[in-house]
């Protein structure tokens, strides 16, 4: 189909903003949900946040540093190296592949053959066998992944029959016109040689046997024919070839003998720090051939460190972009909608990823034609899929609210491949971001935990490369949402923004605890709680300020409230829980508001039990007992807290509350028992203290109403008497 002929995309009703979310989709993005849509405790938030954040982030395991990880010229993810910044896009560039074109036709240098024979390295132990093969059938069919070494394979092959001269048939040929241009042997005895790289095929005309047959009558006794294929072409009664590429390493160091005339440095070069982490990425035959060349320029004088550092991210971008800048003869679209996908769900499952990949190709097909997308049910192969996304699959296990549950996943062979990819579509193809914005608020509203997270993640990666867009186009109308589910994800994709390092998030979350919008400063507020251990005085102060203003209110908010407290709940129990302590002990006696945040806070954190087991030991009374064993000072913080609490008229009750729950958890555990015997004393200074705790003891209900258990006439021992 010529230009003219084809179909062009249906454009909207005049007047209308293309990149306006159409109705429908509006009405398809979780606004059904709004019945059952409630809040998530911020502790079941957080621990989403750690369960299934991507491995490049690295959220809650500590390696956020000043700010961000990706900050300067080498950046720890995932415990390996990258150099430069794989959030910025690199200047560099390299020729990757052979010195003439695809889809070039004509003869082939007998200089080319000679170089590439110099250099050739098998990817398959028979392959001396599949000369003989050729020699004997005359036409062989290679198939296997692009860029895989095909082509160079079948040059050989050819090469190694003796064929002379050799001729690259027109890509453009299709199996009905093998024959075409096809000769046979030369008059003066010489034997053709033709490659036809990568055969296009359709539905409807595939490679049949018939084709094969054909082309070897017009070959003659002396003429020989390789045909190289790709994963998704479709043959018919066809025995093809496998070809599997060869090691990467093995490529290098060819390369590398033939650009050193020898072998002598060969060693050197391959035991370079920047060698290794090169070959551990996986590369192509193509790229370890261009990076042969850098390392060649090295051993020269002709490049420095920094470029062989350098060239595997340089590799890993040029490949992304031939991605999506493919014309669909070897991506469809959608297989690049997968790709998108595969960033966003990383080490995820891979129904799940196929799924919601088909998803955003709905949305695709509505953004290039504005008509009702058609997705294929059948058809793709997991194996050969993966094998184009340069990605892998294994089995492992998921965790999930009910537990971990072993599934098939899919992870890129690159872990820097989906911070690249989301990269280049955001900035690189901003046609797409209509559909992308549509597909990524379908994602927030989903009801998986593990799916918000990656929503959240994937708009995180978008922000750190153009934060105006993504808050305009994605998280301003997340937060602005009645939708909790929504707001939930737009704190997660705030919060993993600040941890690759994007600037000015702290800055918005101030801003917004002052809005005027209800929703924009629950967002702001429990944000906060999550970025704040990397600095929780100032985390504090935004906090208390954020209690003022809502102390200030003509209605007060109990939503907001609770918010609130349980921000300052996951700063306590956070790394910086000791300075979080000594910042509520000094500041909760200021004010009204004040005192409201850090007890309310305060014993929203001592509800929670170590690995969130029902008896198990309160993480509050845990750290007091390894603070009180080490004399550390957060120890007596954590006694004069309770004290107030329990002495506070606003909190008296919700303190007796949670004393009850601490002596029922004795019960089932003696170190929890200990603990609470060890902390009971001190809070003992004055007549009604005691009198407060003593009469709990005394009469404090068992479980389900029984009476008091043991352990309390055990702990009401160990009260002091004032």
């Amino acid at each position: 189909m010529s230009a003219e002929e084809q179909p062009q995309p249906a454009q909207p009703p005049a007047g209308e903003d293309q990149g306006a979310e159409p109705p429908e989709s509006r009405q398809a993005d979780g606004e059904g949900v709004e019945e059952t849509d409630q809040p998530q405790p911020a502790w079941a938030a957080r621990r989403d946040l750690e369960s299934h954040t991507p491995r490049t982030m690295g959220f809650g395991d500590g390696s956020q540093v000043g700010g961000g990880v990706f900050g300067g010229t080498s950046h720890g993810i995932g415990g390996g190296t990258f150099h430069g910044d794989v959030l910025q896009r690199t200047e560099i560039t390299y020729q990757f592949g052979a010195s003439f074109a695809l889809h070039t036709s004509g003869e082939i240098a007998p200089a080319v053959l000679a170089e590439l024979d110099a250099r050739f390295v098998p990817g398959r132990e028979d392959f001396g066998a599949l000369a003989d093969r050729l020699r004997e059938e005359r036409v062989l069919v290679l198939s296997g992944p692009y860029f895989s070494g095909r082509r160079t394979a079948a040059l050989m092959l050819l090469h190694r029959v003796g064929a002379d001269p050799v001729r690259a048939v027109d890509r453009d040929t299709t199996p009905g016109q093998l024959t075409t241009g096809l000769k046979g042997g030369e008059p003066h005895g010489g034997r053709t040689g033709h490659l036809l790289c990568d055969l296009v095929t359709a539905p409807g005309r595939p490679l049949r046997e018939a084709d094969l047959l054909a082309a070897r009558k017009e070959l003659g006794e002396d003429g020989y024919l390789v045909i190289t294929t790709g994963p998704a072409a479709l043959l018919e009664d066809v025995p093809a070839v496998e070809w599997r590429a060869p090691a990467p390493g093995d490529v290098l160091a060819a390369h590398l003998e033939a650009l050193l005339d020898g072998a002598e440095r060969v060693p050197e070069l391959l035991a370079l720090p920047a060698t290794a982490a090169f070959l551990a990425r996986g590369h192509q035959p193509r790229e370890a051939a261009e990076f042969a060349r850098l390392l060649a320029g090295y051993a020269g004088g002709e490049a420095d460190a920094a470029r062989l550092d350098g060239f595997s991210l340089v590799a890993l971008e040029n490949q992304v972009q031939e991605w999506f800048e493919d014309d669909g003869t070897v991506l469809h679209l959608r297989e690049k909608a997968f790709l998108v996908a595969l960033a966003a769900f990383d080490e995820g499952p891979y129904a799940l990823t196929a799924e919601l990949g088909d998803l955003l190709y709905a949305a695709l097909q509505e953004t290039e034609s504005w008509q009702h997308p058609s997705v294929p049910v059948f058809g793709t192969h997991i194996g050969k899929r993966l094998q184009l996304a340069r990605a892998r699959r294994f089995e492992a296990e998921e965790p999930t609210e009910w537990g971990p549950v072993r599934q098939m996943k899919a992870a890129f062979l690159d872990e820097r491949a989906p911070l690249v990819l989301l990269r280049e579509i955001w900035t690189g193809h901003p046609s797409a971001r209509p559909a992308l914005v549509r597909w990524l608020r379908q994602l927030a509203g989903d009801g998986r935990p593990f799916v918000r997270t990656r929503a959240a993640s994937t708009v995180a990666v978008l922000a750190h490369t153009d934060l105006p867009s993504a808050m305009a186009l994605i998280i301003e109308p997340w937060a602005s949402s009645r939708l909790y589910r929504h707001r939930s994800v737009a704190v997660s994709a705030l919060t993993l923004a600040h941890v690759l390092g994007t600037p000015h998030v702290p800055r918005v979350l101030d801003a917004w605890c002052e809005s005027e919008e209800p929703s924009l400063r629950w967002v702001a507020i429990r944000a906060h709680g999550m970025i704040g251990p990397e600095r929780p005085a100032k985390t504090l102060a935004a906090l208390r300020a954020a209690a003022r203003h809502e102390a200030a209110q003509p209605e007060r908010d109990p939503e907001l409230t609770g918010q609130l407290a349980e921000s300052v709940e996951l700063l306590l129990l956070s790394p910086a829980g000791e300075e979080v302590i000594a910042e509520l002990v000094r500041t909760v006696h200021d004010d009204r508001p004040a005192a409201d945040l850090a007890l309310g806070g305060f014993l929203s954190a001592c509800r929670r039990t170590e690995q969130d087991e029902r008896h198990g030991l309160p993480s509050v009374l845990a750290r007091y007992a390894r603070a009180s064993a080490a004399h550390a000072p957060d120890a007596p913080g954590i006694a004069e807290l309770w004290r107030v609490a329990l002495g506070d008229r606003g909190h008296t009750r919700d303190a007796l509350d949670v004393l009850r729950r601490w002596v029922l958890a004795a019960s089932h555990a003696p170190g929890t028992e200990w603990a609470l015997a060890a902390l009971l004393p001190p809070l003992v200074t004055t007549a009604p203290e005691y009198q407060r705790i003593s009469h709990l003891l005394r009469t404090m209900p068992g479980e389900d109403g029984a009476d008091p258990p043991p352990v309390a006439s055990r702990l009401l021992a160990v009260l002091p008497r004032v």
